[in-house]
Formats: structure tokens, C-alpha cells, sequence
């Protein structure tokens, strides 16, 4: 067990003669795993490896001791080292370098409203590329295994997906290499104890709240014991998938041939789109998104079939907004592609009397007390608990405000806006109501649900009324009360 082939095959494959490469380490046992792989495998191939190490801030001294164990791993396990070259002299191999960084996650990601796994990896991804930088890496190696692709391929499944979410973690993603993602956690544990290396245990990862720690805990073994083999079978299956994606997207590449750049955007036929077959017309749509995205090739696929629509559409200047301020329009027979600065949300708070009126930006809003009757909550007509909220501001949308409709998942307000197919250029101007810093409703949209009354309880009536631009959010009330859906 002092090896395992397919680990060392693949980061042979993923890094050049001669290249530098930065290994993220954790402590944790894949990363130990990997460091120390990469560590002997400069005795085959020539490249500089170099090391770094985050602190999230988020477990307190056992993170400070994380620390702790990568700095004296490095010194003892990764030192100075000698290669016997074939001519009989011996050449010194340099020691890996440490880089330690760390920021304050959690107040982050209170402050950007999002979640702490999500502010977490932009946090540490954007140290790793700032040390790359700082230390010529072309390459910065991840310790992802064999099952981290498996949970990723199901993840994916249930929350639906396509050939590119079934190809699971991809070995080579820009400058991220995963020389490890062939590899089975028990064969990296084996390799551990054969080399009598040490590592750290993270608490969290023990932390079944998280999604991929209860596909890890509890669905993923349950699947082995019906099918064992089956995280091997995965990657595989993700790796031949990965190969079907791949030449979909050449041949939709091909039928781009006749796209210009234009001053701030692209233009092509119309017809380059719409005569493709759809998983064709789909990847095209991608590519294009992504070109204007800076090669951010993530988006929904309601945005890629709108485009798709678009080009097929009879109306020679019909029009449709994108994310990212893309705005997409036909000029007769071209698709046309343009990025366009939104407009700034208003920074105005205006406070809302309870019970009262207030004036922001154009809309009236009005807040009345009286009894929850489990009337049906609308985007600009709802009910609020009483109890619970007791001061309410009108704001502008905010980068990370989040809302939880009744009965809805919980997502940023931009995306509710994107589902409800609110026009990007009156998303600025939606009024946020902010309940001491929380979102309590946001026009057009709807209620928090955390904060709705139940029935028969004391709440605020709240009722929003547009200015004309926005009387298209209006949804007519249906006759009779309905139970609102909690």
C-alpha cells in the first residue's frame, strides 16, 4: 500500500515538467495524502511544490491547532530532500514552502448574506489564488477523492441535472488539479498508515446538518452495501459522461463559426441557434452566456432555453434580460448580445410606520393591525406576525439579501427575481422591507415565511402599491380566503 497507481497515473497527467504547483492542505487526511504524493513524486517528475493552508476561523483553537499540525507537518515530513540522478550525483530537492492565511468566515458571510460552506470556499479559493500568484504557481492541487466525486454526481441527480452535472468533479478545472479524485478514501487511509503519517479530524465533517455529510453518512454506504464498488463505478460513469459532454460542446463550438465581436457584446445569425437540434442549441446558448460572463458558463437552464426561444422566435425585435446585466434582443435575423451597467439601487431607507403609511422611490406602502384569517399571502399583499416584527424599513435590494417564500426554498432575492421573470431593469427598484436587519417581504415577490402569523393571530397587513412601471408585478386576488401554505 505504499502507492496506489491510479493517484500517481493522474498526477503524472495533471502537472507539467517544470511547472510549480501550490497543494492546498487542510490537516485533514486527504490533503496530508496528497502533499505527501506530490512530495515524492518530484523524485519522477521535475516541479516545484509549494503549500497552503487556510484558517475559516470557524472552530475556534482546534482550527489554530489545525494550523499548528500543518506548520510541523511540513517541517518533519517535508523537509530538504536528495535526488540520485542517473549520472551518479545527487541533486538537492528544496523544501516545501508554507503559506497560512485565514479570514473571519462567519462575519462574512453574515455580511454578505450568504451561506458559511458557500462564503467559505470563495474565501479560500480566493487566498489560494492570490498565494499562486504570489508564488508562480500555475497549478493549485485539491485533495478531492474518489468519494467527494460520488457525493457531488448525487447531489446533482437530486437536485436534477444534465450530462454536465452527472460528469461530476472534473481532474482539471482552469488552474485546480485533483491528482486524488481516482482514489477511495479507505486506499488513502491505507496509504497513511503505511507511511505512518499523521493527520487531523475535522468535527464538522461528522456533522450530519450538512447535505453532503448525510449523502457521506448515510445514503452513500447504503448504496455500497446494495451495489458494492458503486463510488468506483461513479467516476467512471462521470468520466465516460464527461467525454459525451465534451464533444457536444465542440459541435456546438462549430456552429458559432459566423459570432462577432461587436463593441460590448456579440452578434451572430439567429439561425446558428435556432437550427441546432436542443442538447445542441442548449450547449450553444452556454457558450455564448459564457463569453459574456468571463467564462462563467453557470446558468439556468430557464435563462438557456429563453435564448434558445429568442432565436427561434418570429418577432424580429423581441428582447430578453439576462444575468449580469446581459441583455439579449433580435435585430431582424441577429441574435445580438449586450452588456448593459444596471441601475444602482436606490440607498434610501425610508421607515415604515406601523400601522402607517410610507412613500419610497415611487410606491406607496400602507400597514394596517388586524387578524390573520389565513387570507393568501400575494407579492404585494401579505400578512405579518405582529409579535414578531415590530419596526419595519423600506430599502433597496441588496447584494446577498435572502427570502424564504411560504412553501419555497430559501434563496437570494436575485434569483427569486430571475424565477419570477422579474425584468432586470426593475429589480433596483423593488422595496426590500428590512425588520431589523433581516428581510421580512420584498415586493413583487412575497412574505418571509419565518415571519408569517398564524392563523387567528395579530398581524400587520401590509399592501404595496406600484408606480406604473411596475403594475405588471399586480397579481389579482382570487375570490373567496384560502390557507396560506406555511
Amino acid at each position: 500500500m505504499g502507492d496506489f497507481a491510479g493517484g500517481l497515473l493522474l498526477a503524472r497527467e495533471l502537472i507539467p515538467p517544470g511547472s510549480t504547483v501550490l497543494c492546498a492542505v487542510s490537516g485533514g487526511a486527504d490533503s496530508v495524502c496528497l502533499l505527501h504524493q506530490l512530495y515524492r513524486l518530484r523524485r519522477e517528475v521535475p516541479f516545484t511544490l509549494a503549500a497552503a493552508h487556510y484558517n475559516h476561523q470557524l472552530r475556534g483553537e482546534e482550527a489554530d491547532r489545525d494550523a499548528a499540525f500543518v506548520r510541523q507537518f511540513i517541517t518533519l515530513c517535508c523537509g530538504r530532500d536528495r535526488l540520485l540522478q542517473p549520472d551518479g550525483t545527487w541533486r538537492d530537492l528544496p523544501p516545501v514552502e508554507l503559506f497560512i492565511g485565514g479570514g473571519d468566515v462567519s462575519g462574512e458571510a453574515r455580511r454578505r448574506r450568504r451561506g458559511v460552506e458557500e462564503t467559505a470556499r470563495d474565501m479560500r479559493y480566493d487566498f489560494l489564488r492570490r498565494t499562486a500568484r504570489t508564488c508562480g504557481a500555475q497549478w493549485i492541487a485539491t485533495a478531492h477523492n474518489a468519494g467527494d466525486n460520488a457525493e457531488t454526481i448525487l447531489l446533482h441527480l437530486i437536485r436534477g441535472t444534465g450530462l454536465r452535472g452527472l460528469g461530476g468533479i472534473r481532474p482539471r478545472q482552469g488552474d485546480v488539479i485533483r491528482p486524488l479524485l481516482s482514489v477511495s478514501r479507505d486506499e488513502i487511509e491505507a496509504y497513511l498508515r503505511f507511511w505512518g503519517l499523521p493527520w487531523r479530524e475535522d468535527a464538522t465533517n461528522r456533522d450530519d446538518a450538512y447535505t453532503r455529510n448525510r449523502l457521506r453518512h448515510r445514503v452513500l454506504p447504503e448504496l455500497e452495501a446494495i451495489s458494492p464498488g458503486l463510488t468506483v463505478r461513479l467516476g467512471e460513469m462521470s468520466a465516460r459522461l464527461r467525454a459525451d459532454e465534451a464533444y457536444l460542446v465542440e459541435q456546438a463550438q462549430a456552429s458559432l463559426a459566423p459570432l462577432e465581436e461587436i463593441p460590448g457584446g456579440l452578434s451572430l445569425p439567429a439561425e446558428s441557434v435556432a437550427a441546432l437540434p436542443q442538447p445542441l442549441a442548449v450547449r450553444a446558448a452556454r457558450i455564448l452566456l459564457g463569453r459574456m460572463e468571463g467564462g462563467n458558463e453557470n446558468c439556468s437552464a430557464a435563462h438557456l432555453e429563453g435564448l434558445i426561444a429568442l432565436c427561434r422566435s418570429g418577432d424580429p425585435s423581441a428582447e430578453l434580460n439576462l444575468p449580469g446585466g446581459v441583455t439579449a434582443h433580435r435585430a431582424y435575423s441577429r441574435l445580438i448580445l449586450t452588456r448593459s451597467v444596471p441601475p444602482a439601487a436606490p440607498e434610501n431607507q425610508v421607515p415604515l410606520p406601523l400601522p402607517g403609511t410610507a412613500e419610497w422611490t415611487g410606491w406607496t406602502v400602507h400597514s394596517t393591525p388586524e387578524l390573520y384569517r389565513g387570507q393568501r399571502q400575494g407579492p404585494l399583499q401579505f400578512w405579518l406576525d405582529r409579535d414578531a416584527v415590530h419596526a419595519l424599513t423600506l430599502r433597496g435590494r441588496r447584494t446577498g439579501d435572502r427570502l424564504k417564500l411560504p412553501g419555497r426554498p430559501t434563496k437570494t432575492v436575485k434569483k427569486w427575481c430571475v424565477d419570477q421573470r422579474i425584468p432586470a431593469r426593475l429589480r433596483p427598484g423593488l422595496p426590500v422591507l428590512d425588520c431589523g436587519g433581516r428581510l421580512a417581504g420584498v415586493a413583487g415577490l412575497g412574505p418571509e415565511a419565518a415571519l408569517l402569523p398564524p392563523p387567528g393571530a395579530p398581524a400587520w397587513r401590509i399592501r404595496l402599491i406600484p408606480p406604473p412601471e411596475f403594475q405588471s408585478l399586480a397579481v389579482p386576488e382570487p375570490s373567496g380566503r384560502q390557507s396560506v401554505q406555511q
